[in-house]
């Protein structure tokens, strides 16, 4: 009887998932595209063991993940950003861990998300010295234009502890 090989649950084989990118990186609406024709799709059981538990609500099965990638240059800790899509909500989600594998911080960095009323976009670009500007835009309706006065910027920094703060 021949053996099946399965692919191991632990926090290496996680990382894996997601390839080294040095920054500047820029995520915006379209970006998960490019992400998900690069990198093979994350296994069920480690998006279960190490994605799932991180989530604020239990994902269904229509819910997505696509490894983007791992932020290179970093030396105490692990950063990941994976992208989400949900039920009118599709999200780029910064993730930091250290070197054994626990969670230190996780934020949503970009993404879309709409309420019902509002369509709300985000789009974000980390630079080299972990600074992440966002930019926010809001509309009422899918066809009117996004309102300057709705919109919004700011900054978080990635810390060398791997906490995740407004700048």
């Amino acid at each position: 009887m021949a053996k099946v090989k399965t692919k191991k649950i632990d926090f290496i084989s996680f990382l894996e998932q997601f390839p080294l990118l040095e920054p500047p990186v820029t995520l915006g609406e379209d970006s998960h595209h490019a992400f998900g024709k690069a990198n093979l799709p994350i296994p069920a059981p480690l998006i279960n063991h190490f994605i799932v538990p991180l989530e604020e609500e239990m994902p269904d099965e229509n819910t997505e993940f696509i490894a983007c990638f791992r932020l290179d240059g970093l030396k105490d800790i692990h950063a990941i950003v994976y992208w989400k899509a949900s039920l009118l909500n599709y999200n780029y989600v910064l993730v930091t861990f250290d070197k054994a594998g626990n969670l230190l911080d996780k934020r949503v960095i970009a993404g879309t998300f709409y309420d019902g009323e509002r369509l709300t976009q985000s789009v974000a670009n980390i630079d080299e010295d972990w600074l992440i500007s966002i930019a926010s835009g809001q509309s009422k309706t899918h066809t009117s234009g996004f309102s300057a006065t709705e919109s919004t910027a700011y900054q978080l920094e990635l810390l060398p502890d791997g906490t995740i703060i407004n700048a």
